[in-house]
């Protein structure tokens, strides 16, 4: 019976079937089959609720949304390839750089393509650069910046894995920055390769870029830079911004308008909050079943008899994670998670080095053939052929995959800025 239930489940999903459903359906089939007290679901999902970092979601998406449909993509453009535009390589570094912080800040790698995928492909193509790389590049800009606050999933993952937020925004920092390094170093023999010479520096464009982006050019530092020094903690950082982007588009730039634009964005936000929530609530009843019938437990006891080796491990739960990122992220944050924190902790592995693997996971499945999420963004962005995209994605992936076995055997990359 068991096999029929999960074969039905798994047909619903290939029907489309919202994915709350199919969890939530699952875990009350689980618990009426086993002789588990369901009320621990509730319990938990009273414990979530009183969180006060569970705001922080909403409040850190609306900010996201705001800064999307303004015209914020361009000015931040503007400012970043007037500063660095003159070094070789400079546009593509600043296609790096900006999608980066602009990906932080949405959370949603699909918001990235589409709103600064525009923008920089012309500009890239117009330079002179190779179409593979212009590809390549846009197509991998749309999950980096992942790991830096306030990034939707690390408040996620944090929540599922009871680890403490601001924690993880830390140990992120480092390793998102030398993931940026490696594809800037790329970017610059890549352009050095193709002739391509960089546009001459000018104050004068400096200055009036600097001008126009005067309100939101202190952002990144009061966010990101509060959270690093401890003034709030990430609830209190997501109310800043919320506010600061609000009357800085609204008021300041008036790019929206409080009564005809802001409604509309709310509602669009909160669409992908309301849906991270219904995954997230039903979800609780499935990890809560595969806690109660020690199903953790049962998985190392299992490893433990084939893979003795924390580095196997290791390298086991890489090729894991990659494949259920691939598939479906925020279900995989929320079911996946819970299992193997534990797990993994039987192995020595720090919860908050663990986050970052996850989420470093994360970033590579959006992009990974032949489900990840920017590849068919992409594809519709830009009007090409999934082929085309597999085969400019490939040296990016390589130094994506390379910096995760940086990140995985040297866990000080991720400790340093998260003291245990």
């Amino acid at each position: 019976m068991a096999i029929i239930i999960g074969l039905l489940i798994i047909f619903l999903a290939f029907l489309g079937a919202p994915v709350f459903t199919l969890i939530g359906a699952g875990s009350i089939y689980l618990f009426s089959g086993a002789q588990i007290d369901s009320s621990a679901v509730i319990v938990e999902m009273l414990r979530l609720a009183s969180l006060p970092a569970l705001i922080a979601i909403p409040l850190f998406t609306f900010s996201g949304y705001i800064l999307a449909e303004s015209k914020s993509p361009q000015r931040m453009l503007a400012l970043a390839e007037a500063m660095f535009g003159a070094m070789p390589g400079g546009l593509a570094i600043v296609a790096l750089c900006t999608t980066a912080l602009f990906t932080a800040f949405t959370g949603a790698s699909g918001v990235t393509i589409i709103a600064m995928g525009g923008l920089l492909y012309p500009m890239l193509s117009k330079q002179g650069y190779p179409e593979k790389f212009t590809l390549g590049l846009l197509t991998t800009t749309g999950s980096l910046g992942l790991l830096f606050p306030p990034s939707l999933p690390i408040i996620l993952y944090g929540l599922v894995a009871k680890i403490d937020i601001d924690k993880l925004f830390k140990a992120g920092l480092l390793p998102g920055l030398l993931l940026l390094l490696a594809l800037s170093v790329y970017a610059f023999f890549t352009a050095k390769k193709a002739g391509i010479k960089p546009t001459a520096f000018s104050f004068a464009r400096l200055k009036t870029a600097a001008r126009a982006a005067a309100w939101e050019i202190p952002l990144p530092f009061v966010i990101i830079g509060g959270i690093y020094m401890g003034l709030f903690t990430a609830s209190e950082a997501a109310s800043v911004m919320a506010f600061y982007v609000l009357v800085t588009e609204v008021f300041v730039y008036k790019d929206l308008h409080l009564f005809k634009d802001i409604p509309r964005v709310a509602v669009k936000s909160m669409l992908l909050v309301g849906a991270i929530f219904l995954v997230l609530g039903t979800a609780l009843g499935f990890t809560n079943y595969l806690i109660d019938a020690q199903i953790p437990d049962k998985v190392f006891a299992w490893l433990h008899a084939y893979v003795d080796s924390k580095i196997l491990f290791l390298i086991l739960l890489n090729a894991f994670l990659l494949v259920i990122n691939m598939i479906e992220i925020f279900s995989a944050i929320i079911i996946v998670v819970p299992i193997i924190v534990p797990v993994a902790a039987q192995y020595g592995i720090h919860p908050v080095h663990l986050g970052i693997i996850f989420l470093l996971n994360l970033e590579i499945g959006y992009m990974l053939p032949p489900l990840g999420l920017n590849l068919f963004l992409a594809s519709s962005r830009f009007d090409k052929k999934l082929p085309e995209l597999y085969r400019a994605i490939g040296p990016f992936i390589l130094i994506l995959l390379a910096m995760l076995a940086l990140v995985t055997y040297l866990p000080q990359l991720s400790l340093l800025g998260a003291p245990r």
